[in-house]
């Protein structure tokens, strides 16, 4: 798609927007809901009030930003694009279908990151959300991946079963589930 293609989208669905160089700034007063786009122009940055829905959305180009004061839906993606390193939206980043991500991917977002299709978690990967983190059909951690979010981490198929850090604080008094997951990673228990 275009950026002209694009602009012409933001008309006639009524969202706010502003050129600043190369880059189309979305500053609607409430939440954009383009569900049926398959692509986007680079350089396009969400910065409205409220949510992102791009659930058909496949790809993203280089340059998506996304600053959105709530969720954000990408349900659809398959991949990330190294040159985009950190969601650091308010609400929840919905990546269901993300099958890889690149290394040192920073989730800086104020709600839960939706991971549920990756199988592998590459090096540097952080998780600094303040909500849960839903990996559950992953395999493998790499050492160099954190998690500091303030949440729980779900990691079903890597222990066989359904179980969250939370669960943890039962068998191991004194340790923050957090803590021991990433010395866990770090010792390489899950490569």
């Amino acid at each position: 798609m275009t950026k002209e293609e694009f602009i012409n989208v933001l008309y006639w669905e009524g969202y706010s927007h502003n050129l600043h160089g190369n880059r189309i700034v979305i500053n609607h007063k409430g939440d954009v809901s383009l569900e049926s786009l398959k692509t986007l122009p680079p350089d396009v940055v969400f910065k409205n009030d409220g949510i992102v829905n791009l659930r058909s959305l496949e790809t993203l180009p280089p340059g998506v930003e996304f600053l959105n004061k709530e969720d954000i839906n990408l349900r659809s993606l398959k991949t990330i694009p190294e040159g985009i390193k950190e969601f650091k939206n308010k609400g929840d980043v919905n990546l269901d279908s993300l099958e890889t991500i690149p290394p040192e991917m920073m989730f800086l977002n104020k709600g839960d990151v939706w991971l549920r299709s990756l199988v592998i978690l590459p090096p540097g990967v952080g998780f600094i959300n303040k909500g849960n983190v839903w990996l559950n059909d992953l395999k493998t951690i790499s050492p160099g991946v954190v998690f500091s979010n303030k949440g729980e981490v779900f990691l079903d198929k890597l222990f066989g079963d359904t179980m969250s850090s939370k669960d943890w604080k039962i068998n191991i008094e004194g340790i923050k589930p957090n803590r021991l997951l990433n010395f866990m990673i770090k010792q390489g228990v899950f490569i």
